[in-house]
């Protein structure tokens, strides 16, 4: 693919607690691999994927910044905030301490974050597990009080972990003066198509 048709770069975060998933739902998203021994990541990870927005012809190039949850690596991060587009909050549904963490990880976007419209996307990982203890309705409330997009997902059998990123890329795209560059195209994504909202989600996404 040409770098004529990519449309623009967005710089998209990851953040959460520690052993959420953060790093398999990347890995997932852009090799399509999943390794159930995962390593803690150190510091932060980084990852591109280009992407195609739908109904459009184009393309973004996403540049994906995953960061470690462990509270000793937290002076890392400030630097990481500074300029994205998107962010994704990850919790894993098994663990109600991870859910309970997710307003301290808002509270950190909030302060270091450039962007004041910066979209975010709650995502609840790990339903392939039976030792469920956060239900999706709580996981919804949530995104609803906080304005965020929100899905459920496991990295380990797929589901939902496209559809994350391209909800997130395109809300993203349809807001005005968050992404485009001087002398961008003024391009208007529209909802629907054949893949859009819901459908390309298998009834997963819940659009705030």
């Amino acid at each position: 693919m040409s770098d004529g048709d990519i449309l623009t770069t967005l710089k998209l975060l990851i953040i959460g607690e520690s052993g959420v998933g953060k790093s398999s739902l990347l890995l997932r998203f852009t090799d399509d691999t999943f390794d159930p021994d995962q390593p803690a990541t150190i510091g932060v990870d980084f990852k591109v994927k280009t992407l195609a927005i739908e109904g459009t012809g184009n393309t973004a190039k996403l540049a994906i910044w995953d960061t470690a949850g462990q509270e000793r690596f937290r002076t890392l991060t400030p630097s990481y905030y500074r300029g994205a587009q998107g962010c994704i909050l990850v919790y894993d549904v098994n663990n109600k301490a991870t859910f309970q963490r997710l307003s301290q990880w808002l509270s950190e976007l909030e302060t270091f974050s450039t962007k004041g419209d910066i979209i975010k996307m709650l995502v609840g990982n790990k339903i392939d597990k039976d030792e469920r203890v956060v239900t999706r309705e709580e996981g919804l409330k949530f995104a609803k009080k906080h304005s965020m997009l929100f899905i459920e997902a496991s990295a380990k059998t797929r589901d939902g972990v496209q559809c994350a990123f391209e909800e997130l890329v395109e809300k993203i795209i349809q807001t005005p003066g968050l992404w485009e560059s001087e002398g961008s195209s003024g391009l208007v994504i529209t909802q629907g198509g054949q893949n859009g909202g819901g459908q390309a989600c298998g009834g997963y996404c819940s659009t705030i």
